[in-house]
């Protein structure tokens, strides 16, 4: 058996070592556009750091783009948490950063507690039920739907379904006058003085008349009720703008050469829109679709005050209209949710935009 030399395991160790630090690298380098994109650009140089990449470097970049933002935030807390107490409102003070918290944990027990009553009524029901089958009284079985208080968390889901409605009802209407506003001169002629005159209109002018217009013509059939639909087109008439303007923007911006090359094979429209038009104004549309989804969700909320849809929009109302001494707290928690919400939308829409385009111009 031959002695193996202590002394010769590390250089041996050695060309392993390289090969495992080489497939890390690589394994990071892959992964660091998707932390890009969800916003954890400085998991990056921190993995780089412990894997014993250029430490310095890597130092250098996790101090810009973790630690500067961590300490801003910090700074604004205390900021907030010193300013707050010293602004006294008929509510009594601006509530801190303390208190904000504590209004956060009351109204995830509120929804915890809300859960355990709906299941409660659930439970009842499906045994009266059962025991009235058990009696042969068939007929008098009902279902009922609980009407409890909707909970924080309904009421944001509420809100992203509202707002992921008109964004799809401004999508569907934005992307085909964009590629027609860009592919025609004349068309594009026809369509921008409208642009121009609508584009800067308030939701709150928008609200009168589409709760006039929804309440004379939609039902209420469709399983949706009539502030939803007023909340969803409200959005939708603020939103299609940026889509639209980006839409023909990108599609007037079209390479010249392709053009040529659609003519030379004589594409039909149908073709040249999808396999060459499309395909080169993505990315400005995405721009376009990003931007679009940022002023729907800003509408949304205004949208819900006045509308009365259940949302985050009609929580702050109530709890304006309330007047308690947890009101400005829980507005507070409100606005800072509706800031998160927006973030996440605009990263989901930017993976979205990474993952279907190709060009490295966002």
């Amino acid at each position: 058996m031959t002695m193996l030399d202590p002394a010769a395991l590390p250089q041996e160790q050695a060309p392993l070592r390289a090969e495992r630090l080489a497939r890390l690298s690589t394994l990071i380098s892959r992964c660091d556009p998707w932390f890009r994109v969800l916003g954890l650009a400085w998991l990056t140089p921190l993995w780089r750091m412990l894997a014993g990449e250029n430490p310095k470097g890597q130092l250098k970049d996790l101090w810009r783009l973790a630690i500067v933002p961590l300490l801003a935030i910090l700074a604004f807390l205390a900021l907030w948490a010193w300013a707050a107490p010293k602004v006294q409102t008929s509510l009594g003070a601006i509530p801190g950063p303390v208190q904000v918290w504590e209004q956060v944990g009351v109204l995830h027990a509120d929804a915890l507690a809300e859960g355990a009553k709906e299941a409660e009524f659930y439970a009842r029901q499906a045994e009266k039920n059962a025991a009235l089958l058990a009696e042969g009284k068939a007929d008098e079985v009902k279902d009922r739907t609980y009407t409890g208080k909707p909970t924080y968390y309904a009421q944001i889901f509420t809100s992203i379904q509202t707002v992921f409605f008109g964004f799809l009802l401004a999508t569907l209407v934005a992307v085909p006058l964009g590629i027609v506003s860009g592919m025609s001169a004349t068309a594009n002629a026809a369509i921008n003085p409208l642009v121009q005159i609508f584009k800067p209109v308030s939701p709150l002018a928008w609200l009168p008349i589409v709760t006039m217009v929804v309440s004379a013509v939609y039902v209420g059939d469709g399983g949706m009720s009539k502030s939803f639909v007023i909340s969803a087109v409200t959005v939708t008439l603020c939103s299609l703008w940026p889509t639209l303007i980006n839409t023909a923007l990108g599609v007037a911006s079209i390479d010249k050469d392709l053009v040529n090359v659609g003519r030379v094979l004589k594409l039909t429209t149908w073709t040249k829109i999808t396999r060459l038009v499309l395909p080169s104004a993505l990315p400005l549309i995405f721009t376009g679709l990003r931007l679009s989804l940022g002023v729907g969700w800003m509408v949304l909320i205004a949208a819900e005050m006045l509308a009365q849809n259940p949302g985050l929009g009609k929580f702050v109302w109530d709890e304006f209209q309330n007047g308690s001494e947890q009101s400005l707290a829980r507005i507070m928690v409100a606005v800072l949710t509706i800031g998160i919400i927006g973030f996440l939308l605009d990263r989901v829409m930017f993976a979205l935009q990474q993952a279907f385009t190709f060009s490295g111009k966002r």
